[in-house]
């Protein structure tokens, strides 16, 4: 590759770009689409809309899902909301108010253009949802209710109770599943992606292990859509499910596909503190709660009595104090920090003094219990669960954790990445978010990726592709699906005596360590060290028990964490590469006097796309960012 493809942005005024790109674009008439087989994969928001839609549309769809259901994709799991710019709000919210808290909130570090597109589009979102019948929560009138999220200062926030990622999945699920009974989607399940073929450049397929058998298996298309989410458990713990995985975009990334700014991790911060070292994953408390629940800590550093005895005047409700324009809605980013500085200075309560309170009381005295479970109930359950305390009378405590990544691969305009054909849609490209994801803005893009505009885009291209058959005996396909099968021998075979969980954990503490909340360069270059050495151990201590034609789970989590080995080491030099501090990326050495993220427009303006290099180090390419909207600004929340 030589250097970074053309993004293909919009000329002219980017209000309108969008509707002048997709005017623009080329067609295919239906009965050469009932000819063309598109192959995505993933099952998640992005994955089922996209599957859902071109198959509509007339499409041969083939879906890959890890998962024994759609239903069960990670997208499942978001609680608290989906935004977007509608007038039914009487606090004058607008698709120009949506764009700028879009692009402001990502520290002015994402394409303008694709900024304004997802608010634009984002209206179009909820009346497809309200058509598949996604039971929104409503006013007593019958419109729909909003409720406000972090890094704005309207409410464009629409939900279902905390359950919205679990009620638009279903909606998709059920789009997806009406094309599989009509007989246009081949839906295969329990399918882990490990490798993409490409064929003279171009994407044509990809190798998949089918989980309960264990056989190795060829799927080809004339296109392939990665919908396969983020990467947030290179970190071990975090809010994502335990099988949620980097594999298929690492092996893109791998076969040439850009990777963008990687380093861009989201801490969340309100989420279930840890109980012990042997944890699986955290689990988020959605930050909706922040709407009628106050963040504090005791002013006094060490105080250790339970937060009834701590009377009002010796509470430090540190957003609000610090942040009195946004309070507690400040973005996710700047929370996670101040959670984490304080705590550090002794602050912190629970018993390892690692954890902040997030108390309802206030509200649930104004309002009431009811009111109040009517908004949150089965959060408000699923934390008595999980800590075995009433968060009706006690005040919840939580603590940041790796959440969702801004990075991915690059992808261009068209949502198509750096290997022609293909495409990358929701958390697994680099797009909307900058440096930074407002909340319920994930959903958000997840579904205009799927709904909106790659149906157009993919057709487009493959408008002006020639077709090319290609069949599971081409030679790209056995030499993919023979490198495929060395690799899981080679696991199998290694005969060492470390289970891969203690590598991954090893491998998660190093990460947060060095590359979480805050990073310096210090500690970047000894955490590239930490990694070199502990892939090493890994491959000549790994014990993964078990064989390759039967259902492995160690094995699954093997070829997993040797994906984060690498992902690991970009992220490392991602951040050590950018010398400044933006969203969440937040180096100390480049801070304001009041401990706030300080950009470096001079010289960091620009999208960070790295190329795979083997075995030598990787290759930064930079895309420039262009403003003309609206010029980057001091990002204050204050």
């Amino acid at each position: 590759m030589s250097g970074l493809p053309d993004p293909r942005l919009p000329s002219g005024p980017i209000t309108d770009a969008w509707q002048r790109t997709k005017e623009e674009l080329p067609l295919i008439s239906p009965l050469r689409k009932s000819k063309i087989d598109v192959l995505v994969v993933g099952t998640g928001l992005a994955g089922a809309s996209a599957a859902a839609t071109l198959a509509q549309q007339g499409y041969r769809v083939t879906v890959l899902s890890f998962h024994d259901s759609p239903r069960r994709a990670h997208s499942v799991a978001a609680q608290g909301g989906i935004n977007a710019a509608r007038p039914v709000a009487v606090d004058g919210d607008s698709v120009s108010r949506l764009f700028a808290d879009t692009l402001k909130g990502g520290d002015f570090r994402a394409r303008e253009s694709g900024c304004q597109r997802l608010a634009e589009i984002s209206s179009s979102i909820i009346d497809q949802c309200v058509a598949q019948g996604v039971p929104f929560a409503r006013e007593y009138g019958g419109s729909l209710a909003t409720r406000s999220f972090g890094g704005a200062l309207v409410s464009r926030t629409f939900y279902a109770r905390g359950q919205t990622g679990q009620q638009l999945l279903y909606g998709a699920y059920q789009a997806l599943m009406r094309q599989v009974a009509l007989g246009r989607i081949k839906l295969l399940t329990r399918r882990d992606v490990l490798d993409l073929i490409t064929v003279d450049g171009v994407a044509r397929g990809v190798v998949a292990r089918h989980l309960i058998t264990g056989e190795l298996e060829v799927h080809t298309a004339r296109a392939v859509l990665l919908c396969t989410g983020g990467y947030s458990n290179v970190y071990f713990l975090s809010t994502n499910a335990l099988k949620s995985n980097a594999s298929a975009i690492w092996r893109a990334h791998r076969k040439g596909a850009l990777f963008a700014n990687p380093c861009f991790t989201q801490i969340h911060p309100t989420c279930i503190p840890s109980g012990d070292t042997f944890q699986s994953k955290l689990t988020l408390m959605s930050e909706s709660l922040r709407n009628d629940g106050r963040v504090w800590l005791p002013k006094q550093a060490g105080d250790r009595r339970p937060a009834d005895e701590i009377p009002e005047q010796e509470r430090d409700y540190f957003l609000e104090r610090m942040y009195p324009t946004y309070g507690n809605m400040t973005p996710r980013d700047v929370a996670s920090r101040r959670a984490r500085e304080l705590c550090n200075a002794g602050h912190g309560v629970g018993p390892d003094g690692r954890s902040v309170y997030l108390d309802l009381t206030d509200s649930i005295r104004e309002e009431g219990r009811g009111a109040i479970a009517a908004r949150y109930g089965n959060l408000m359950t699923m934390y008595e669960r999980i800590s075995g305390d009433d968060p009706y009378r006690k005040p919840m405590r939580i603590y940041p954790a790796p959440h969702y990544t801004m990075g991915g691969l690059w992808v261009d305009y068209h949502l198509m990445s750096s290997i022609p054909g293909l495409f990358v849609l929701g958390e697994a490209n680099y797009s909307e978010h900058g440096a930074n994801r407002l909340g319920a803005s994930a959903l958000m893009q997840g579904l205009a990726d799927g709904y909106f505009i790659a149906p157009s885009t993919v057709s487009a291209w493959l408008a002006g592709t020639p077709a090319m058959e290609i069949s599971p005996d081409d030679p790209a396909c056995r030499d993919a699906l023979e490198a495929t099968r060395v690799r899981i021998e080679n696991l199998l075979n290694n005969g060492g005596s470390t289970p891969v969980d203690a590598f991954h954990r090893e491998l998660g503490g190093i990460m947060t360590e060095r590359c979480g909340i805050s990073r310096n360069a210090g500690g970047i270059r000894e955490g590239l060290k930490q990694v070199a050495g502990l892939k090493e151990r890994f491959h000549n201590d790994l014990r993964v028990p078990g064989e390759p034609r039967e259902p492995n789970a160690e094995l699954e989590k093997a070829l997993r964490v040797e994906d984060f080995f690498g992902l690991a080491k970009l992220m490392l030099h991602d951040a050590l590469a950018r010398e400044e501090s933006c969203g969440a990326h937040f180096r100390e050495e480049h801070q304001s006097a009041e401990g706030e993220a300080q950009r470096d427009d001079a010289n960091f303006a620009h999208i960070a796309a790295w190329e795979h290099n083997g075995n030598g180090e990787p290759i930064r390419h930079i895309e420039p960012l262009r403003f003309t909207a609206l010029q980057p600004s001091t990002r204050s929340y204050r």
